[in-house]
Order: structure tokens, then C-alpha cells, then sequence
């Protein structure tokens, strides 16, 4: 017989539910035991599924982060679409796509430290996030460069090194917030921003050298 769109929908339906049951419990059993001490026990005894099911939809608890990160960029790609489609000011576009990528951080702290630890302790995982962070990266980037092209981004700097003070401006002030993991993250990142905005708005070049691209490969300006 065959299926009817309606069933085929509510498996769907059911499916995506059941990864996200999933993915929500991993999350929650990282930040409590840490991501080396848990097991995929943990994490199916917590979503309520067996490891079959798990299985199903992680081939191993390292690719619940990289879950995560996929979550993360797909969100950025998002926003960066909108905001050209939508030919946003691009001082806006930071600040709400700060507020969008930190729903995770803010509904989960302890999620920060977690990728960390195991960005830093787990070769498989650290790989996979290196090449992740190139595309985030560049996605960064070609929003800086999109900026400097409409005149609303200062174009003395390669527009790759204004992204990396960026990334890891905002990295930071969310690690350091990990610590804590109270309300303040929104008045963290605003404060961060009005920093990085009073660096990024544009000025006159005679007050600054212009930094070429070649001087940007040949020098470790950002770490």
C-alpha cells in the first residue's frame, strides 16, 4: 500500500521530535557530568529512547556537538541571507545576530565550557570544529566585506581580521559569562558591541595606515 503523505509527515514528525529529545538531553548530561565522563547510556536513560534509537540519528556523542555547531552556522547563514536580501544596516545586523546566536549559551550556560573542554581534550571533535570555524569564519567575513563595500565598516583593515576580533570578542565575553551563568550575558554583549562598533565605524584614512593584505598574511596581527 502506499503511504499516505499524511503518515508520511507524522513520522517526520515524530523523528525530528525524537532528535531533538535526544539532542536536548545530551546537552543537559554534558553540562552536568562534563562531555568526557558521559556515556550514550546517560544520554538515552535521560531522553528516554534506547541506544538503537540513539544510534539512529548520532553515530557517537561527539556528533551531538558538531550537532550543535551545524545548529549554530545554519542560524548564521540564515541571518546572513536575510540581512543582504532585507539590505540591513549592517550595525544592526550584529547586534541581532548576537542575540540569535546566544539562545543556546543563555538557555544552556554550562554549554560553553563543555564545547571548550572538548574542543581542547578531543582530536575527532577538535578537527571537526576547526573546519566548522572556517566556515563560520567566512561567513563573518563576507558580511565585513559587504559592509566596507556600502561604506558602513571602516576598509583600512582586511575585512578577515576585523571578523577574527569579532568572533573572539564575542567568544570571550560568552566564556567568561559560562562562569557565572546568570542574567548578565545582554548586558555583557551590549557592552562588548558598543566596543567593537566604536572600532568598526568608518573614519578618515589619513588618520590610520592602511593595512594591505599582503601585510595581513605576512603578520600574526589576531590570535
Amino acid at each position: 500500500m502506499a503511504t499516505s503523505p499524511l503518515s508520511s509527515d507524522r513520522r517526520s514528525r515524530r523523528s525530528a521530535e525524537t532528535r531533538e529529545r535526544i539532542f536536548r538531553a545530551a546537552l543537559d548530561v554534558f553540562s552536568r557530568k562534563g562531555f568526557a565522563e558521559t556515556t550514550v547510556e546517560d544520554i538515552t536513560n535521560a531522553a528516554d529512547v534506547g541506544k538503537g534509537t540513539f544510534f539512529n540519528y548520532f553515530p557517537s556523542k561527539d556528533h551531538i556537538l558538531l550537532a550543535f555547531a551545524e545548529m549554530q552556522i545554519s542560524r548564521l547563514r540564515f541571518a546572513v541571507d536575510e540581512a543582504r536580501e532585507k539590505h540591513t544596516l549592517l550595525r544592526q545586523f550584529f547586534r541581532s545576530l548576537v542575540s540569535l546566536m546566544t539562545v543556546e549559551p543563555i538557555r544552556n550556560p554550562d554549554i560553553i565550557r563543555v564545547l571548550l573542554l572538548a574542543f581542547l581534550s578531543n582530536q575527532p571533535v577538535r578537527q571537526a570544529m576547526l573546519d566548522l570555524q572556517d566556515r563560520v569564519l567566512a561567513l563573518h567575513t563576507e558580511m565585513i566585506e559587504l559592509g566596507q563595500a556600502r561604506g558602513e565598516i571602516r576598509n583600512d583593515l582586511p575585512a578577515m581580521a576585523i571578523a577574527l576580533v569579532f568572533r573572539q570578542t564575542i567568544f570571550g565575553t560568552l566564556l567568561i559569562w559560562s562562569l557565572y551563568g546568570d542574567a548578565s550575558l545582554p548586558s555583557r554583549i551590549e557592552s562588548a558591541m558598543e566596543v567593537i562598533w566604536s572600532g568598526l565605524a568608518p573614519r578618515n584614512h589619513s588618520e590610520f595606515r592602511v593595512v594591505t593584505n599582503t601585510t595581513a598574511a605576512s603578520v600574526p596581527l589576531f590570535f
